[in-house]
This record gives C-alpha cells, sequence and structure tokens, in this order.
C-alpha cells in the first residue's frame, strides 16, 4: 500500500491528527479536507466543486463538532451545527465518490455507539438494530444513510466508543480535575462506557483500508466492557489520585442539558463481535493499560 493516497475529513481532529501521522509512517500520501489551510489541506469546497484529488485509494471521514465542547451551550442552532458537520461532511464524500471516474477502493466512516439505544441490560453487537429514538440514535441514522455512494464502492462504518487518548476526547475534559483529585464518577457510576484507544482506533482504520474483507459495520470498541465507575477508578489508579468527588446525574442535566447529558449518565454494553472475528488485533485491550498510557503525560506509569 505503500505511496497510495487517503483523503481524510476531518484531518485536523482530535482522531484524523493520530491517523494522519499513523498513516503516513506507513508510506500513504494523506491529503486532508479541512476548514484550515495547510500545506497538506484541501478545503470542503474544493471537494465540492472539484471531486477528490487524482488516483485516490482510500477516503476515511472522521469530521464532526464536538458536541462535549462544555463552551458551547446545548441550543437548536448547536444540535444543528453537530448535524450538518456529520452528515454534510459525509454527503459531501459521497458525492465526489460519485463523480470520480477512478473511484477509491474503499470508504471509511467513522461515527459512534449513539447508534445503539441506552440500555442497562441489551447486549450489542454490530447485528443489532439501531432502534433509539433520542437525537444521537437519530443523527447516527441520517449520518450513516449519508455515506451511501452509487455505483457502491467497499464501505465500512466504525461506530466508535469514547475515545481514550491524551491529547483529546473525553481524558481531554477530564485530566485536569482528577490531577487535582477532584475526579469522580458521573452519574450513579453503574452505566456502561463502551471505548477504545485512540491507537487502536486509527489502526482499526488503517486494518479497514487495506483488508478487501473488511466491510459494513464495525463495533470501534474495544473488547473489555467497562461501567462509568470502573472507568474512573482505572483512571484515578493510574494517575495516583482519589477520585471521590461524584458528580450527581441532575447537576449534569443541568450543566449539559439532558438531551447531552445522557451521553455520559446513560450507556450501552456493546461488544467487537465482528472487529474480532476479522482479527483485528488490540494494542490496548483493557482499560487499566489504556489509562495508564494517557496518564504518562503526567509523569505516572
Amino acid at each position: 500500500m505503500s505511496g497510495k493516497k487517503v483523503i481524510i475529513g476531518g484531518g485536523t481532529g482530535f482522531i484524523g491528527q493520530r491517523l494522519n501521522k499513523l498513516l503516513t509512517a506507513h508510506g500513504y500520501n494523506v491529503v486532508n479536507v479541512s476548514r484550515m489551510p495547510a500545506a497538506n489541506n484541501v478545503s470542503w469546497s474544493t471537494i465540492e466543486k472539484s471531486g477528490l484529488p487524482a488516483k485516490t485509494t482510500a477516503v476515511v471521514n472522521c469530521a464532526g463538532q464536538q458536541f462535549m465542547d462544555f463552551t458551547k451551550s446545548w441550543t437548536p442552532g448547536f444540535k444543528q451545527n453537530v448535524l450538518n458537520s456529520r452528515v454534510y461532511t459525509t454527503k459531501a464524500l459521497s458525492q465526489a465518490i460519485n463523480q470520480s471516474n477512478d473511484k477509491p477502493k474503499v470508504f471509511v466512516l467513522v461515527t459512534g455507539v449513539g447508534a445503539y439505544e441506552p440500555s442497562d441490560t441489551i447486549k450489542y453487537d454490530e447485528s443489532s438494530p439501531t432502534t433509539g429514538t433520542d437525537f444521537f440514535s437519530k443523527l447516527l441514522v441520517a449520518w450513516e444513510k449519508a455515506a451511501c455512494v452509487n455505483p457502491p464502492v467497499r464501505l465500512v462504518i466504525i461506530r466508535s466508543g469514547a475515545v481514550i487518548g491524551r491529547d483529546g476526547g473525553m481524558i481531554k475534559n477530564m485530566i485536569v480535575p482528577f490531577f487535582f483529585g477532584m475526579g469522580g464518577r458521573l452519574g450513579s457510576g453503574k452505566q456502561y462506557l463502551p471505548w477504545i484507544h485512540i491507537d487502536d482506533l486509527t489502526r482499526l482504520i488503517q486494518y479497514s483500508i487495506e483488508n478487501e474483507e473488511v466491510k459494513g459495520i464495525l463495533n470501534g470498541v474495544a473488547p473489555q466492557v467497562v461501567t462509568n465507575e470502573q472507568f474512573t477508578q482505572s483512571f484515578a489508579k493510574a494517575m495516583s489520585r482519589p477520585a471521590f468527588l461524584p458528580v450527581p446525574e441532575p447537576v449534569l442535566n443541568f450543566l449539559l442539558n439532558p438531551e447531552r447529558a445522557m451521553i455520559v449518565t446513560k450507556g450501552q454494553y456493546v461488544v467487537p463481535k465482528r472487529v474480532l472475528e476479522y482479527g483485528f488485533k488490540y494494542q490496548y485491550d483493557n482499560i487499566d493499560d489504556a489509562c495508564k498510557e494517557c496518564a504518562y503525560l503526567f509523569g505516572k506509569q
């Protein structure tokens, strides 16, 4: 695959930056689709007007407004941005693939486990239906539908769990309060927390690009299922800090809006059945190792 060209929507974000480094290290020529100008970037308007760059081998979309940005109020306008930033970018890339005479071999879309309705009892794998009626599950239906390409190319949809990594995602929001001993579980702590380390997510994307038999829905989660309480204790241990300041669900509902707060107060038991069947090997298959890698930034191992 050396020298092949990959287009990454959202290539300057948390996932996109790490994916850039991984693919570049493996000899890929990476072009980012982004609002940010840079040497290896093209704009969304350029993609819409001119289509994909010549000889594109794979297209990946991991673009999307960060909905857990606590500086943004959960207003109708912000919700629309969350929706548009995912559906619009996916449609733009789908249309660019449609219009391409020399189509890429694969289209990889990174979505989320919000496709599955929160539950304390149901165990979800990739064959489970998306039965939810909340904002996020409705978003996922529209988001994944936007990936349709006609005539089709190989499509891989990775429904990612909470992404564990030093430089972004949930760790970025947590690491300072935990460092000062002010961490704790969210809500009851009993809710399931589907998760994946950033390195495993990016490796799974590369795996999906390179293995032609991989297609359809993949649950981008670690094989170990944990609760919010278990994650909290693991991260506190990795930081060598206490974690005895829980945040009650009513407080989270007040601060974040109940519709958004459900992302952290509710959960789903999600397993990567098809990922394991394909033979993908995780680098971080348990939460303790993942948390230790993140805490290393603060001199913890």
